[in-house]
């Protein structure tokens, strides 16, 4: 199966557990899984190669 096939049924997860966190703890539960969800999101893409840590955290470039 191809990943990106994948990427809907993430979004819908990740949609559901958002407005669980509304429903049962409000806005702060809300705020607290969207940003532990990005956070996850990154780590998830620098573990896959996909994302440039040190270009982001503004590490020199060697030559």
């Amino acid at each position: 199966m191809d990943d990106g096939r994948w990427w809907p049924l993430v979004g819908l997860l990740f949609g559901i557990a958002l407005g669980f966190a509304v429903v049962v703890g409000g806005l702060t539960a809300f705020l607290v899984v969207l940003v532990l969800g990005v956070i996850g999101f990154l780590v998830g893409r620098a573990l896959a190669g996909d994302l440039d840590v040190g270009g982001m955290l503004g590490g020199r470039r060697r030559q």
